[in-house]
């Protein structure tokens, strides 16, 4: 039997290929444990809840935490993902130098109307073995929250659901309630 060596790219040769044109800036990828992978398309579903929930959150965290959509974290030399939402700490400049890397971060949302199992299996392993301290998975067809909390090596050791009429409240902002409902459009 044949063994195939895999080659990993790290994040400087990921983003040569965008200035190069090997990746054209219109495709939607991220750099995933030195692997390039195509993103789901974003149904209507998916970009609604996006809006909803992100437009919720900056209210709610206004001057506490910064909310940034779609954007890259910098979670390791090998791995950029761009997360629906990330909840990170206030940067004067914006991160205009750097994208947030784990230190930085607060929590951690995925949307998931086709990609649930995706963001349980792939996307929570690598948040944890990151030290992402908080995730969340918000399931837009069963409109509840999929939360994990103290990362591990590999995994998350907490792991829960909360339904659509529940509050919650972020590790890193315990007396601000976040309600479920008002993150699904």
């Amino acid at each position: 039997m044949t063994q195939t060596r895999v080659r990993l790219w790290n994040i400087d040769e990921y983003h040569r290929m965008f200035e190069t044109g090997i990746i054209a800036a219109y495709e939607r990828v991220e750099l995933i444990e030195g692997q390039v992978i195509p993103m789901s398309a974003k149904n209507p579903p998916h970009a609604a809840t996006t809006l909803c929930a992100s437009d919720y959150l900056k209210r709610l965290l206004v001057e506490v935490a910064l909310v940034r959509v779609q954007d890259p974290i910098r979670l390791s030399q090998y791995s950029e993902p761009e997360p629906d939402i990330a909840v990170v700490h206030i940067n004067p400049r914006k991160y205009i130098d750097h994208h947030p890397a784990p230190n930085e971060v607060f929590t951690l949302i995925e949307v998931a109307d086709t990609t649930l199992e995706t963001d349980r299996k792939q996307k929570a392993p690598l948040y944890a073995k990151a030290g992402i301290i908080e995730y969340w998975i918000l399931d837009v067809n069963q409109r509840q929250v999929y939360v994990f909390r103290e990362p591990g090596l590999e995994v998350y050791n907490q792991e829960f659901i909360l339904k659509e009429n529940a509050t919650l409240s972020l590790i890193a902002f315990p007396e601000i309630e976040v309600q479920i409902s008002q993150m699904f459009p």
